[in-house]
């Protein structure tokens, strides 16, 4: 189990699951940690899961039109979409599962639960955060602002999912990678096969290395009478991951075809799959710290695919 709430002097309450000596415990306003914590600003991670495929998408679009790199602008308007959407999603979130959370070890430290902010606070700052991205999506074209509102629906319901479907990483893979088909559609202004596919990949990818993030708190979850992929698969965890990232490789690379990729997006995806191939053989789901090295890890999945996709544009333009 993780440790309950820790002191750090007066940089106030840190997070039980952050990681050591994070910015936010380090650097940041004392008045903005609670919020910067609430964000999940101290553990980027959730960060880079959110943005590689938007980024990937804006790659799939890039070697379609036979551009020499994806667009900066758009890359920099989907980095800070990703940073406050995050943080919204990560308040909704811990806004709906705060009796919850106040019971389990690893999420008790959180800002609401252990009383850093109010709830009021906590809905204040999601707004704020939500207008923020709201600013951002209207500087996409009209297809990709209704898009972008439409996942609104799969983000909402995700937190309840837990309470009656042990496939709540399903809903998650919905709502996380609607950036697969965001990218797409601000350089298209429309949606075919190929961001489709990158979406069914991703979702895989996010049912993939939730389970092995929810392996962390299944005794919890099983004592609150909570449900998700880790209590399903139990001991079956590795054959249930080699499915969902066999699933998730098949996605990338039937985009990639269809997309037009050549071979030196089919060549790095090599790397992709030997990563996921660590992953699966090496995860151990009694281990948590071994279960959480191995859910980071995914953030140099991604670096991968968007480095297979920027290469491939990258030798066309120059042959």
């Amino acid at each position: 189990m993780s440790q309950h709430v820790k002191t750090n002097g007066s940089s106030g309450r840190t997070v039980a699951d952050a990681v050591p000596g994070n910015w936010v415990d380090r650097i940041a306003p004392e008045s903005w940690r609670p919020y910067l914590r609430l964000a999940r600003a101290d553990r980027p991670i959730g960060v880079w899961l959110l943005l590689w495929p938007c980024w990937w998408s804006l790659g799939l679009a890039g070697v379609s039109a036979g551009a020499g790199y994806p667009s900066l602008w758009y890359m920099l308007l989907f980095a800070i979409g990703s940073f406050v959407m995050r943080g919204a999603g990560c308040a909704w979130n811990d806004i709906i599962d705060r009796d919850y959370d106040s019971r389990v070890a690893r999420t008790m430290s959180r800002p609401i639960p252990s009383g850093q902010i109010s709830l009021l606070q906590a809905q204040v700052f999601m707004c704020l955060l939500a207008f923020i991205g709201l600013g951002v999506l209207l500087q996409f074209n009209q297809f990709a602002i209704l898009l972008g509102i439409a996942s609104l629906l799969p983000v909402a319901i995700y937190p309840f999912m837990k309470r009656f479907t042990y496939w709540p990483q399903l809903v998650l893979g919905f709502a996380f990678n609607w950036g697969a088909l965001m990218g797409w559609a601000a350089e298209f202004g429309s949606l075919s096969l190929a961001p489709l596919l990158l979406y069914g990949g991703a979702v895989a990818w996010t049912v993939g290395y939730d389970t092995i993030y929810a392996h962390q708190d299944k005794e919890d979850d099983a004592l609150l009478g909570l449900k998700s992929t880790a209590l399903k698969f139990g001991e079956k965890t590795k054959p249930w991951l080699a499915l969902f990232y066999v699933m998730t490789l098949a996605g990338i690379l039937a985009a990639g075809y269809f997309a037009g990729a050549g071979l030196a997006f089919f060549l790095i995806m090599a790397a992709g799959a030997a990563h996921l191939t660590w992953q699966t053989v090496t995860l151990d789901v009694t281990d948590e710290r071994n279960c959480l090295k191995r859910f980071r890890a995914n953030r140099d999945f991604g670096a991968i695919v968007f480095a297979a996709l920027v290469a491939d544009m990258a030798l066309r333009a120059l042959g």
